[in-house]
């Protein structure tokens, strides 16, 4: 560790002097959340990307995110804190693979997930975020044929709510996968008060327990919003911080998953980020996103969509 620096300072410095806006997702460690010009889920943190005038973006998150931010503003330099901070979700989808896959099924539109790689989305119609995903598959014709890729969980959930039968991708995420409904169940009979909130990115034994279904947007909001005071936090635990923000008089309870020696559920590629390596990625001004012009040249159709349709 770098010695003797106070790292928020130093951020602080930096980024005024190379023009620089910090990006942080709501998974992030509060350190990081309170020090970022803006914190929101996967479509906030693409549409801010896509208006701020700054130079330099510092995307405090994973991989793809980065890559979105960089398809959006591709004059701009972006940045990340640590470049191994990959997504399982999108690694669970190659381009390859699913290239395969699309031709395989043709005549179907693809609806792609924002979890996935720039070249996945290169392959795609629209790409949605579980904030937008339902409004966005209503608004393709009841007779199309839609190819949802890769969270196969999020898919069956709405395919479930719009009684689609998309053609599904076998994806999933990992921090999502590992919730533990017998330990819900438990988390339950101690606060027999709190509603379970889960992001739809759970398998669906854990979404029919649950008492409201959102992203993590609506997760936030919804916690906000409602009369209750306790709350089983069923997506990764790093929201609480913001939760907790916006109502302190309330508890939250971070879900388990089936690891016994856990108590809550983090992925462990977002915290790869960490304030050192935030200062150090302003300082040096690397590790440094890029997206082959061609691939973004794809990619940025079905993002821009995205964006006027939400």
């Amino acid at each position: 560790m770098t010695k003797n620096i106070n790292y928020l300072a130093e951020i602080d410095r930096l980024r005024k002097k190379k023009n620089a806006v910090i990006l942080a997702h709501y998974y992030q460690t509060g350190d990081i959340q309170d020090i970022a010009d803006s914190v929101g889920d996967s479509l906030a943190l693409a549409q801010w990307a896509a208006k701020t005038t700054a130079d330099i973006i510092v995307l405090c998150g994973v991989h793809f995110m980065g890559e979105t931010a960089k398809i959006l503003s591709p004059e701009k330099k972006v940045l990340i804190p640590d470049v191994a901070a990959g997504c399982s979700l999108a690694d669970s989808c190659p381009a390859d693979e699913f290239e395969l896959f699309v031709k395989a099924h043709p005549g179907y539109q693809v609806i792609s997930y924002v979890n996935t790689t720039a070249a996945v989305k290169a392959l795609t119609d629209v790409v949605v975020t579980s904030t937008n995903a339902r409004k966005i598959v209503d608004s393709f014709p009841p007779e199309a044929k839609l190819i949802f890729g890769p969270d196969r969980n999020l898919g069956n959930y709405i395919n479930s709510v719009t009684g689609r039968q998309m053609l599904l991708w076998d994806g999933a995420c990992h921090v999502h996968e590992q919730f533990s409904l017998e330990k819900i169940l438990k988390l339950k009979e101690v606060y027999p008060e709190a509603e379970i909130i889960a992001h739809p990115e759970c398998k669906r034994p854990i979404l029919q327990i649950a008492d409201f279904i959102g992203s993590t947007s609506a997760l936030l909001k919804y916690t906000a919003q409602s009369a209750g005071t306790e709350f089983i936090v069923t997506t990764e635990s790093g929201v609480i911080h913001e939760m907790r923000r916006q109502s302190p008089s309330k508890t939250f309870i971070p879900a388990p998953p089936n690891d016994s020696t856990c108590a809550c559920n983090e992925c462990s590629f977002m915290r790869l980020n960490t304030i050192e390596k935030l200062y150090l990625c302003l300082r040096n001004e690397t590790p440094e996103i890029t997206v082959d012009p061609s691939i973004r040249e794809r990619a940025v159709r079905p993002i821009l969509r995205m964006l006027e349709l939400s």
